[in-house]
């Protein structure tokens, strides 16, 4: 028996350093680098990190996209601070906030040759932390000082497998639109966010069910916005598998296309600048959709489920549950929410990422 961390706990510990500011120390083959996340770094930070050799502020190849900056290493550009660069000038191109306002953040120096992977990981692991994907790197070689040092060899594989749940609890829950329904709750071994499955009746686990993976939305689902089609989609999904008396919707809390809250906030924040929905994601430094539905996959095997009719107007949502082993027998259209706040967003979901609208 041990109780040194594994890896997950390890990642776990790293995430919550970055989300306060405090910087990791990353191990690979190649050496050792000192990470802090550009979004929560602090001046004293930053100024020690300058203090033990060059900086380079990583951001994606989206992200540098928007600043023309060259990503000479392909899904990642290694941005050389300048030396008069302080907090402002890394927050102000980890942020695209205030783009359009000062447009002109360069000419920016990128490093080309060298090994990249170690900055490459630095960028998915603040990614992962939902907080905005740039992070400051520095190569070091001194003391911890009681850093979390993260394996990264052991990082990468981790960060690219599929979760780990654990089915918590489950218990009779009535709904409106179904009274014969229970919740379960299902933890990810990594201490993420929870997930949940709404169980409607009795599901026959034999015959596909009808089924919905719904991601979470706090704006829409809650709050009502107008700005998306989720909430009418959540409610009219829960209503037709309680008209059926039998279904499972999948409630995955991986807010803002997978982004998290805040970032979607950003997100919507520059649409109101003019961006679509595509647009503003990447000009954050995120990819179209960065949610992972191998969750879906995990929980309906969890649940007992092989096959589903799946209620979705996203491709990529079937594609990854045939793909995860879970046979889509049927496509069940869910074609409701339509506002004149939200026909520009979902024209974009129909042009840009392949809904059927």
């Amino acid at each position: 028996m041990t109780l040194t961390p594994d890896i997950a706990e390890i990642l776990a510990r790293a995430r919550a350093d970055l989300r306060m500011g405090v910087p990791v120390r990353l191990d690979g083959a190649e050496g050792r680098v000192l990470v802090l996340a550009a979004e929560t770094a602090s001046a004293a930070r930053l100024a020690a990190l300058r203090a033990a050799g060059p900086v380079d502020l990583v951001l994606t190849a989206r992200r540098a996209e928007t600043l023309k900056a060259r990503a000479y290493d392909g899904d990642v550009a290694r941005v050389v601070l300048p030396g008069d660069a302080g907090l402002d000038w890394v927050q102000a191109l980890a942020d695209p906030a205030d783009d359009l306002g000062s447009p002109m953040k360069g000419p920016l120096e990128t490093r080309r040759g060298g090994d990249a992977g170690l900055h490459r990981l630095a960028v998915r692991l603040v990614k992962s932390a939902r907080i905005l994907p740039a992070a400051l790197v520095v190569p070091w070689d001194g003391a911890s000082d009681g850093l979390t040092a993260v394996p990264a060899e052991a990082a990468a594989v981790q960060l690219d497998a599929a979760a780990v749940l654990d089915h918590v609890v489950s218990a009779r829950v009535p709904l409106r639109a179904a009274e014969k329904a229970r919740l379960h709750v299902f933890r990810p071994a990594d201490g993420s966010e929870e997930h949940y499955a709404i169980e409607i009746g009795r599901p026959d686990r034999a015959a596909p069910v009808l089924a919905r993976l719904h991601s979470a939305c706090f704006t829409g689902d809650l709050l009502g916005s107008l700005k998306c089609d989720c909430g009418p989609q959540l409610n009219a999904a829960l209503a037709q598998m309680g008209a059926e008396g039998a279904g499972v919707l999948l409630y995955l809390n991986q807010e803002g296309r997978g982004i998290g809250l805040a970032n979607k906030m950003r997100a919507y924040a520059l649409q109101d600048q003019g961006f679509d929905t595509v647009e503003a994601n990447h000009r954050l430094g995120f990819e179209d959709d960065e949610r992972d539905f191998r969750l879906g996959a995990a929980i309906l095997r969890k649940l007992g489920f092989g096959a589903v009719r799946l209620m979705t107007n996203n491709p990529a949502k079937i594609a990854m549950m045939e793909a995860c082993g879970i046979a889509v027998a049927e496509r069940v259209p869910l074609k409701v929410g339509h506002t004149a706040e939200n026909a520009a967003y979902l024209a974009t979901k129909a042009a840009k990422s392949g809904h059927l609208l």
